[in-house]
């Protein structure tokens, strides 16, 4: 198992200590512990939770120098993808969790409180809520999110979280060229200008992958984001 999992993560030019890797494992048991009690992902086999998760988590270090990020705010983070890996790997790193489902932020905890992990909160709730605190408004470096929506949406849930100078790294499955295009006005809106487009396979599979860097150029109208579920409904166009 730890074979795999340094072959796998060396082959991103990051190295791995022997804390690190016992973190990863016992991340690894929990999420299967806990999946058995709630969905949590699909993908269980030890291998597969490496590559299409760890692994996929840590290939945002092919756009962006981690070791310069302050803090970060991962937008709908599910099982804890990909701010947890992150986090494991680069301790430093301020992490807030942010995701709607209770359950989820449970387990969230128990991962945070077993793994030893520090200067790492959960927040459970909305992003367009959230994003409206003063507390949480443009106060990030970087905003990350994997979750499966609409480059607009997300652009509207998730740029108002970064400041000035920073920006939103958007993790996309295979071919998202249109829905990149489509986005461009929203991003603009929201402050935001599409840096680059860094299409990739995760290291010896066939997967292809998408990292799409958003920079904050201004700040994000007050407007935004707007009322839960009119993001999804009614995409900046």
């Amino acid at each position: 198992m730890i074979n795999f999992l340094n072959n796998k993560i060396n082959k991103l030019n990051i190295e791995i200590n022997k804390e690190k890797e016992m973190k990863f494992i016992r991340f690894y048991q929990l999420l299967i512990e806990w999946n058995g009690k709630m969905n949590l992902t699909g993908i269980t086999d030890f291998e597969e939770v490496v590559e299409k998760h760890f692994v996929d988590s840590l290939s945002i270090v092919k756009v962006t120098d981690l070791k310069k990020i302050n803090n970060l705010v991962d937008i709908g983070t599910g099982a804890g993808f990909p701010g947890i890996p992150i986090k494991i790997m680069f301790p430093h790193v301020k992490v807030t969790l942010l995701d709607s489902l209770n359950k989820r932020i449970q387990f969230l905890n128990t991962v945070i409180e077993e793994l030893g992990l520090h200067e790492i909160e959960t927040l459970h709730g909305r992003a367009e809520d959230f994003a409206k605190k003063k507390e949480y408004r443009e106060q990030y470096d970087l905003c990350v999110s994997r979750a499966v929506a609409n480059l607009s949406t997300l652009s509207e849930y998730c740029i108002p979280f970064v400041r000035e100078g920073g920006a939103f790294i958007s993790y996309k499955a295979g071919d998202s060229k249109k829905e990149i295009e489509e986005s461009r006005k929203a991003v603009k809106i929201l402050g935001g200008k599409i840096q680059s487009v860094h299409e990739f396979q995760l290291p010896e599979t066939e997967i292809n992958r998408t990292l799409v860097t958003i920079l904050k150029e201004h700040p994000t109208a007050k407007k935004y984001p707007r009322k839960a579920g009119i993001p999804t409904k009614e995409p900046i166009k």
